[in-house]
Parts: C-alpha cells; sequence; structure tokens
C-alpha cells in the first residue's frame, strides 16, 4: 500500500446549473488515460495493485473516490447520485486533468458508471473494461421485490431503499463489515443458507468464510473511513435505481460501438458469470475472459491475472 500515490482534490467545474464538486483523485503514470471507477462498498484503494502496473505498460492511471465516498464531495440529495450526475462527474475529471478519451474500467458499481459512459457520452469513451459487471440493463426495485417476496430485508438493494434503515445498521459497524465481507477462496457452495442476498443486516451473526482478502492496513482504511462517512453517499447510488431506467432507457439495450473487454468471476454470487452471456449480441469488438476459482473482488484477489488481461487488451489498441 505504501506505493499507492496519495490523493488530490479535484474541483470539477460547473455544468448544468450544478456548481461542480470536488473529488479525491489519485494519479500514477503518463500515457493514455485510463480511469478506474470502483463500486460500493469501496474506495478508489481498491485498484492498488492496477496501479503501478499500467503505469508500468505506458498508461496513466486515475481512479477517484466517486461521488459519495470517502474523501470526495457527499451532496445531501438522494437525486443528486443517477447516472446523469455520476457521469457527469467522470467527464469533468477529464475536462479537469486533461484528456478527450479515456478507457473506462469499472468494478461493481463502477461498472455501471464505465457502461453508462459509453451510452451517455461515446465521444469521450475510448473504450470500456467491465470488471465483474457486465453490460445489460438493471432490474427496477419492483423486480427485485417481488423475485424475493414481500419482506423488504430480504435483498438488499430493496433493503437499502428507504433513507436511514441501512446506515443505522452499517454505519455503527464499519469494521465487522470488511472483516466480513472481503474474504477470498469461498467456492458457491460453501456458504450456507444461500442465497442470502442480504448479508449486510446480520454481519455479527456471519461466519468468517474464506480467508481475509487484504492487509490489517489496508482493512484500517476502509474501517476508519466508512466509520467517518458513513455509507449514505454510496448507498444513495442504489436509491436511484428506478431514477436512472427513466433518464438512460437505453442502458443495456443500445448496441456499443467501441472496443470492450469484460472479465468476468467464477465464483462472484453478487454477479455470476451468466449474467454476461447476452453481452455479444450488442457488442461486435468484444474479448471475454472468465478468471476461474476468483470471487466479487477479483482485481484484488488475482491482481496479476486481471492485470495482464486489462494490460494484454489496452496495448494494441491505445499505445
Amino acid at each position: 500500500m505504501d506505493t499507492f500515490p496519495k490523493a488530490t482534490n479535484i474541483q470539477l467545474p460547473a455544468r448544468h446549473g450544478d456548481p461542480g464538486i470536488t473529488l479525491s483523485v489519485h494519479q500514477q503514470g503518463a500515457g493514455f488515460p485510463v480511469v478506474l471507477l470502483h463500486g460500493f462498498p469501496d474506495l478508489a484503494i481498491t485498484w492498488r495493485h492496477q496501479f503501478p502496473a499500467l503505469a508500468q505498460a505506458g498508461f496513466r492511471a486515475m481512479a477517484p473516490d466517486q461521488r459519495g465516498f470517502g474523501a470526495s464531495d457527499k451532496p445531501e440529495k438522494i437525486a443528486d447520485y443517477d447516472l446523469i450526475d455520476l457521469t457527469g462527474d467522470t467527464v469533468g475529471l477529464l475536462d479537469t486533468l486533461g484528456g478527450e478519451k479515456a478507457v473506462f474500467a469499472g468494478h461493481d458499481w463502477g461498472g455501471v458508471l464505465a457502461w453508462a459512459m459509453a451510452v451517455l457520452h461515446p465521444e469521450r469513451t475510448a473504450g470500456v473494461i467491465g470488471v465483474c459487471t457486465p453490460y445489460m440493463a438493471l432490474p427496477g426495485i419492483n423486480i427485485i421485490r417481488a423475485a424475493f417476496g414481500q419482506d423488504d430485508a430480504a435483498h438488499y438493494i430493496v433493503w437499502f431503499q428507504k433513507p436511514g434503515v441501512a446506515e443505522a445498521v452499517l454505519d455503527r459497524q464499519a469494521r465487522v463489515c470488511f472483516e466480513k465481507l472481503m474474504r477470498r477462496n469461498i467456492p458457491p457452495g460453501d456458504v450456507k443458507n444461500r442465497p442470502d442476498m442480504n448479508p449486510f443486516r446480520r454481519l455479527p451473526e456471519m461466519p468468517l468464510y474464506g480467508e481475509p482478502l487484504v492487509s490489517g492496513d489496508v482493512l484500517a482504511v476502509y474501517a476508519e473511513t466508512f466509520a467517518r462517512t458513513g455509507f449514505r453517499g454510496g448507498i444513495n447510488w442504489y436509491r436511484n435505481i428506478d431514477r436512472n431506467l427513466e433518464l438512460v432507457p437505453d442502458m443495456g439495450k443500445k448496441a456499443l460501438k467501441l472496443p470492450c473487454l469484460m472479465l468476468t468471476a467464477e465464483w462472484d454470487f453478487a454477479l455470476p458469470p451468466r449474467l454476461a452471456a447476452g453481452m455479444p449480441e450488442l457488442r461486435s469488438d468484444l474479448e471475454m475472459h472468465m478468471i476461474v476459482k476468483a470471487g466479487h473482488w477479483v482485481h484484488q484477489e488475482f491482481p496479476d491475472e486481471v492485470n495482464r488481461l486489462m494490460i494484454d487488451w489496452l496495448r494494441p489498441r491505445f499505445l
């Protein structure tokens, strides 16, 4: 972690009446920009293994703590976390730091944002790397609720919808959250009581499945940061799912005309590889790889393999 570059606060330009926000951004290297976008619950430090590899390969790696996370600004309004605002941050980042186009690599919600850049801002998007998150249409909240019954706590996305409910549970046990969820070597059949689609509500009771994924100093960064900021900013991304369906109806449906790389993880319980099965129908320039025995945090669990696949794909296209 000592080699992970320090962050700089970047003031984004005002746009469409929005005064602009400040993002905490890490950068390393020179060359064609590759913007690394994290998901939930996460921070820019999730990409610490990718930074030196990309820089050494001749690319400029950039990773923000995204809107609502870490040292970046956290607007109060829930509506300020829709894909229009989030992609606007990413465009503003390019405008401020320089670069007409970039490759956007995203994991989890960061993957949704990377694909949204291709839909909403194709003129700024040279390519997309999906890490676990495929290009697909997100289901609405009522569809998720119907699939899991009337108990709104049965699925974490539905449980997240009412402001204050999830925060009251998560904000007081940030360290436990990362101790329990950031684990490696967990085959799907090894976790009892599957499918449990809301591990967040019962963190203290969860066994420590698998092996620790992160070192003690990295765990401390996650725990101390979320203990200070709370989880509200990141949860607000989920509270805009239905709003995003209205604002970006082409998401996951519009054919994309740019090079794409899709990396799936065999043991990812949240985003299993089967979700990417329909991608070839919407992409002609698509390369796909599944990393075996990998879980949701594949870029942290198998960084060498992820780095190799990313760089082998990037070099012939953008150097």
